[in-house]
C-alpha cells in the first residue's frame, strides 16, 4: 500500500505544482510571449512599411530628377534658339549696315563723278574759249584750223 498512498500523494502534489503553475507561472509567460509576438508583428509591419516608404520616395526622387532633366534640356533648348535668335539678328543687322555702306560710298562716288564731269566741263569750256580765242586771232586757214582742233584734242 504504501506504493499507492505514495503514487496517490505524488499525483496530488503534481496536481497542486500543475495548478499553482497555471494560475501563478503560466499567465505570466503567455503574456511575455503574446508581448514579444506583437513587438515582433510590429517589427514586420514598420519593416513593411518602410520598405514602401522607400519605394515611395526612390520614385518620387526619380521624377524629381527626370524633371530637373526635362527642366535642364529645356533651358538649354531655350538658350541655343535665343543664341540662334541673337546671331540671326547681327546678321539683318550686318547686312542692313552693308547696305547702308554701300548706298553711302555709291553716293559718294556719285557725287565724286558729278565734280569730275563739272570739273571736266569747266576745262573743256575753257579749252573751248582758249580755242576760240586762237582762231580769231590767227588766219581763218583750213590747215591752221585742222592743226588746232589736233592740238585741243590732245590736251583733252
Amino acid at each position: 500500500m504504501n506504493i499507492n498512498l505514495t503514487l496517490i500523494g505524488q499525483a496530488i502534489a503534481f496536481a497542486l505544482f500543475v495548478a499553482f503553475c497555471m494560475k501563478f507561472v503560466w499567465p505570466p509567460l503567455i503574456n511575455a510571449i503574446s508581448e514579444r509576438q506583437r513587438k515582433i508583428a510590429d517589427g514586420l509591419n514598420a519593416a513593411e512599411k518602410a520598405k514602401a516608404d522607400l519605394a515611395d520616395a526612390q520614385a518620387q526622387v526619380k521624377q524629381e530628377i527626370d524633371a530637373a532633366k526635362a527642366q535642364a534640356a529645356q533651358l538649354i533648348e531655350n538658350a541655343n534658339r535665343r543664341g540662334a535668335q541673337l546671331i540671326e539678328e547681327a546678321r539683318v543687322q550686318a547686312a542692313a549696315e552693308g547696305e547702308r555702306i554701300r548706298q553711302q560710298a555709291q553716293e559718294a562716288v556719285g557725287n565724286e563723278i558729278n565734280q569730275a564731269r563739272e570739273a571736266l566741263r569747266q576745262q573743256v569750256a575753257a579749252l573751248a574759249v582758249e580755242g576760240a580765242e586762237k582762231i580769231l586771232t590767227q588766219q581763218v586757214d583750213q590747215q591752221a584750223h585742222a592743226v588746232m582742233l589736233e592740238q585741243l584734242a590732245a590736251k583733252l
